[in-house]
């Protein structure tokens, strides 16, 4: 006589909790070219509070995660190896050599990201205009143009932006910061942009050439309207 086990509705709840996936929904923030090592970093604690989730006991019970604290800015991790890419920040350690111009960088992501550059790849393309981008993240703010959103928006004029670096360029025309200082004439910019083009009035480069007339302009905008009155 064989003896049939039946698990209670109670048990099967709780094996189907146990195996049933935890999906998160992970926002990919704005990123430029400058940013690949921040960005990396969201990413890397993104896939760590997905371990963390997913991590389960017996029972359907998470596991505890160990924290990890960095010791200079106090950041918590979920484990040592992302702490201790988190901690090139502070050393300045960048492992990872580009082999074309010897730019460095704290992550071999960062670095398989910038070769793009070198090699032209543009993996991913908008489906709208099929403008196509290196990064994930300057597709997704890409696509803001034709969806017209804004969402990030200043708590002082409700002025709204589609990018945060936007947003946080508007704020010092509020508090009137401009931590860009030229080291020539000490005048200072709230956006590195400016004080970039501002340089070049004392380096009197002029990288926007006319190919009608061969004249050269320091500022796109002087090309443009020279070539809208002159041609």
């Amino acid at each position: 006589m064989k003896t049939v086990v039946v698990a209670s509705a109670a048990e099967e709840e709780e094996r189907e909790e146990e195996e049933r996936p935890v999906l998160l929904c992970l926002r990919i923030p704005d990123v430029v070219e400058d940013d690949e090592d921040d960005f990396d970093e969201v990413v890397e604690q993104q896939n760590e509070i997905r371990k963390e989730k997913t991590a389960t006991k017996r029972g359907g019970k998470r596991k505890r995660t160990q924290q990890h604290e960095c010791d200079v800015c106090e950041k918590v991790f979920g484990c040592p190896s992302s702490l201790a890419i988190h901690m090139r920040i502070h050393t300045n350690e960048k492992p990872y050599e580009c082999d074309v111009c010897e730019k460095r960088f704290t992550q071999s992501s960062s670095l398989k990201t910038h070769m793009r550059i070198h090699t032209k790849e543009k993996p991913y393309e908008c489906d709208v205009c099929d403008e196509a981008f290196r990064q994930l993240g300057h597709l997704q703010s890409h696509m803001r143009i034709h969806t017209k959103e804004k969402p990030y928006g200043c708590d002082v004029c409700k002025k709204c932006f589609r990018h945060s670096n936007a947003l946080k360029d508007h704020m010092r025309t509020h508090t009137n910061e401009k931590p860009y200082e030229c080291d020539v004439c000490d005048e200072a910019f709230r956006q590195y942009g400016h004080l970039q083009r501002h340089m070049r009035i004392h380096t009197n480069e002029r990288p926007y050439e006319c190919n009608e007339c061969d004249k050269a302009f320091r500022e796109s905008r002087s090309l443009k309207r020279h070539m809208r009155t002159q041609h």
